[in-house]
């Protein structure tokens, strides 16, 4: 499976500990995605929603995603066209849900010397993704298992399910 980004991809520089409520205010989870996803880290970085582009990426800190199980969290950031988080280490329920709804998440112990505004290309292809930076320097990142790039190929789990069941449903 390889996944290598069409162009260079804009990075969003966040710290630690972003949380779910963070990504998805509760105030606004009664309104669907169409209605979250404008408030999506609005008390952390209030122009973020508007001007965030497809293909951008998140990189963080430790810990991110942590709090509840909603997982609008990280379907507001697929909504906004977030290819991809970039950090340290992830809520264990926000990791599952991000690869459920088909959003990237790259576990890289140095995603902190990423800087906001830089121009980055992930390179999934081989058993070790990587972060390559403009100035040629190289972020390794932890292995990802197969069937999770799989999944956000598919654009996620039920898109997968759907393209099998399709699959399998054609005549021979």
């Amino acid at each position: 499976m390889t996944i290598i980004t069409a162009r260079p991809a804009r990075v969003w520089a966040l710290g630690a500990d972003i949380d779910t409520d963070q990504l998805a205010p509760g105030a606004y989870m009664k309104l669907g995605l169409d209605g979250i996803a404008p408030h999506c880290l609005e008390a952390t970085r209030p122009e973020f929603a508007a001007a965030v582009q497809p293909g951008d990426v998140i990189a963080a800190g430790p810990n991110f995603g942590i709090g509840s199980s909603r997982e609008q969290a990280a379907g507001a950031l697929v909504h906004l066209g977030v290819q991809a988080v970039i950090a340290p280490s992830f809520g264990g329920l926000y990791f599952r849900n991000a690869f459920n709804l088909g959003l990237l998440l790259l576990t890289c112990a140095d995603a902190g010397l990423l800087k906001e505004g830089e121009s980055v290309t992930l390179d999934l292809e081989g058993p070790n993704p990587a972060v390559k930076r403009a100035d040629g320097s190289t972020l390794a990142c932890d292995p990802i298992p197969g069937f999770l790039l799989e999944m956000v190929a598919a654009g996620g789990l039920l898109n997968q399910l759907r393209q099998q069941y399709d699959k399998a449903s054609t005549p021979r």
